[in-house]
């Protein structure tokens, strides 16, 4: 398990809270910087009905009315209901959706609230969540989200406008539950939520094309993860963004440095090889499996550190 380190290599003597946890009032403010990002990941071309073109099936569109058959219509689309209660051919009128919505989950379990340079993993995620939200709400979609810890997991249903992005940005910065209305789903589980169970749920509340994106350290990645990820990717878009610390990529070589979770206390020190190489292992084989499963399955993925500028890793 990693801990959140507290010494000089942190941040210095102390750390300021916004490195370790960030304020709504910060979140509100990413509005402005969120007009530069483009929510383009795919095949988005037409600027006319909403912007974007589909390459899933049902996606960007909706039922509008039946009216009598016209030579020339796809037989495909005729309602057979109206027919059968007429006794006249109908065809049903579909029309594009102006919007689609942007469902942004988020990891804030306990290997989040770690950092030993920059800003914890968590307020990389946090920001990085914001600024989509915001960023989506610029371009006129709906904003909904999931956000989960260790032991509880909470959905909120898209929705349209700046109401929604607070309603998500509250989500993000309060442990509290401060949504109750019908439009949110929150589970707390007695015991550790997995990765797994997490993705079940993202499967069931992401409709049909949606676009998606997985703010995480992707800690607990095994088959089963991959394979709610593949079935997930058949009917949204999925980007998937990747949160690491410095410290997981290029391990120091000596020294003795402690790290706590302000329980617990553990000491590394950097003598003890084997131990660090099969740390910085495990780092580089769940790397290269999100690469490799990103590359496979057609999926978007970004990386970001904990020193990264979290506007400049969505650019």
């Amino acid at each position: 398990m990693l801990f959140s380190k507290n010494n000089k290599m942190a941040a210095g003597h102390s750390m300021p809270s916004e490195r370790v946890s960030v304020s709504l009032k910060t979140l509100i403010d990413l509005a402005k910087l969120a007009t530069r990002i483009n929510l383009h990941h795919a095949d988005n071309r037409s600027q006319q009905s909403g912007g974007y073109v589909s390459r899933f099936k049902g996606r960007g569109m909706e039922f509008d009315e039946s009216r009598f058959y016209q030579p020339g219509d796809d037989i495909r689309s005729i309602d057979w209901r109206v027919t059968a209660r007429t006794g006249k051919t109908h065809t049903k009128v579909f029309r594009e959706e102006r919007e689609r919505p942007v469902f942004i989950s988020v990891d804030n379990r306990k290997t989040m609230q770690f950092a030993t340079r920059g800003v914890f993993k968590s307020v990389v995620a946090t920001k990085l969540a914001s600024l989509l939200a915001w960023a989506a709400e610029y371009h006129g979609d709906r904003i909904g989200g999931q956000t989960f810890s260790d032991v509880e997991c909470r959905e909120l249903k898209p929705q349209n406008g700046r109401h929604a992005v607070l309603r998500f940005l509250n989500a993000l910065v309060s442990k509290a539950d401060l949504m109750s209305s019908k439009s949110e789903s929150s589970t707390e589980i007695s015991q550790h939520i997995t990765l797994e169970q997490i993705l079940a749920r993202l499967t069931q509340h992401a409709r049909p094309g949606s676009l998606v994106y997985m703010i995480s350290d992707f800690r607990g990645l095994n088959d089963a993860v991959e394979l709610h990820l593949s079935k997930l990717s058949r009917h949204c878009e999925v980007v998937l963004v990747f949160i690491y610390d410095p410290l997981e990529t290029r391990l120091p070589t000596k020294g003795r440095y402690r790290f706590t979770d302000t329980v617990r206390d553990v000491v590394i020190d950097a003598t003890d090889q084997q131990r660090l190489l099969n740390y910085q292992q495990r780092f580089e084989q769940r790397k290269q499996r999100l690469e490799l499963l990103a590359k496979k399955q057609g999926l978007t993925l970004i990386q970001c550190s904990t020193l990264d500028d979290p506007l400049q890793c969505l650019r």
